[in-house]
């Protein structure tokens, strides 16, 4: 039996999340933005929580397709907070909409979301090399500074400790504890 860091092996979608998504690098746009939108919905919940209404997620934000949300008219956004199958928080289903557009503008920007986010890691993930699971952090410096540029655009539901979370789950750190066999993996 392979070694796994604790919080990865709760339940089988939990085991399948930490070997195949958590840590690794990402740099697909589509793909940032839904963990963008997911991180944002964690907010004071449980990842278990989000993971478990993941596919609903999907279906209700159109497969994350920040130009679709970015568009959502009042209907819309009704229909979200209306949604049982989701996390029918109000302020976190605007926020979504308002990120995706700020989003687009981060595109425009720098030609895309992923050259705009990784930039603050000089384009590659940080190591870290951590022992025990208490030894994690909730937030860095660094995601503390990318929280306070993200909030200057206009992004909402943004703070470091989302920040921070995004940033491991999208392989901009790498928090795989060091007995864990996916650390060298995803190096």
């Amino acid at each position: 039996m392979c070694k796994r860091c604790d919080w990865g092996t709760k339940n089988e979608l939990m085991i399948s999340y930490h070997d195949e998504e958590w840590g690794v690098p990402l740099h697909d746009d589509d793909k940032l933005f839904e963990f963008f939108v997911l991180e944002g919905f964690q907010a004071g919940l449980s990842w278990q929580i989000v993971l478990n209404k993941r596919e609903n997620f999907r279906k209700a934000f159109d497969h994350f397709n920040p130009q679709k949300v970015a568009a959502y008219s009042e209907d819309k956004i009704q229909e979200l907070i209306g949604d049982k199958s989701i996390i029918r928080n109000k302020q976190k289903i605007r926020a979504c909409v308002n990120n995706a557009q700020r989003f687009l503008e981060v595109q425009k920007e720098f030609g895309s979301f992923d050259r705009y986010i990784w930039k603050f890691v000089d384009y590659k993930s940080i190591q870290n090399r951590f022992k025990t699971i208490g030894e994690l952090p909730a937030k860095t410096e660094l995601s503390d500074a990318i929280s306070k540029d993200l909030k200057l655009r206009g992004f909402k539901f943004v703070g470091s400790t989302v920040i921070y979370a995004h940033m491991q789950a999208t392989g901009m750190v790498n928090d795989h504890l060091v007995d864990c066999f996916r650390y060298r993996e995803v190096q």
